[in-house]
């Protein structure tokens, strides 16, 4: 069992929220893209570091992927397949956050764009939980960027090890323990349950 966090921070899309840009993409490339190659579209990208810095419009962005993966849909159409993708909180998220958040500090720290957090502040229920809310395109920085995990602590103003932090990318994951966050690999409900539940934290 790990030391008793003071703060919860939690990832949303495919920790409490549904997204899941891997499958459609999959489908959109017609074979070409394997996978572990879908995934890391999303992590390595420079178009997608773009969007989640808020350097790019989410209609440039659709733009550019369909055309720099040969996706074969026009700008209009890939972007509203992005919006679509993003499904809602999965069901019993916010139940959970509102149990959490009467014992622990809750935090989201996501690499987002402008219109996924639009559609997650409208729709989803999920933002009111926290205490803070962490988004890289209105910060500006991106996981797995070493600054983003240290802005979020000198905001939190706990120490590195009191910070919980559960993400679906493992990347992500590993920046975090590398700055001395206790980090989960979660990827989506039940595994986040799970995880509170052997800390002993649910």
């Amino acid at each position: 069992m790990s030391k008793q966090a003071e703060v919860l921070v939690f990832d949303l899309g495919g920790v409490l929220v549904d997204w899941n840009g891997i499958d459609p993409l999959l489908r959109l490339s017609d074979g070409r893209l394997e996978r572990e190659q879908a995934r890391l579209f999303w992590i390595d990208s420079p178009w997608v570091a773009k969007l989640d810095l808020g350097e790019c419009e989410p209609r440039e962005f659709a733009a550019a992927m369909t055309d720099t993966l040969q996706l074969g849909v026009d700008a209009d159409a890939m972007l509203g397949q992005l919006s679509d993708w993003l499904a809602g909180a999965y069901p019993g998220a916010r139940e959970l956050l509102a149990d959490l958040s009467t014992r622990f500090p809750l935090a989201a720290l996501s690499n987002n764009n402008a219109l996924h957090w639009d559609k997650i502040d409208r729709e989803f229920g999920l933002l009111p939980h926290f205490r803070h809310t962490f988004a890289s395109h209105l910060l500006h920085l991106r996981k797995p960027d070493a600054a983003i995990y240290r802005h979020v602590q000198q905001t939190l103003g706990v120490a590195p090890e009191a910070i919980a932090f559960f993400d679906d990318n493992i990347e992500c994951v590993e920046a975090a323990r590398a700055q001395g966050w206790q980090a989960f690999h979660t990827v989506g409900l039940p595994q986040v349950r799970a995880a509170l539940q052997a800390q002993g934290w649910l």
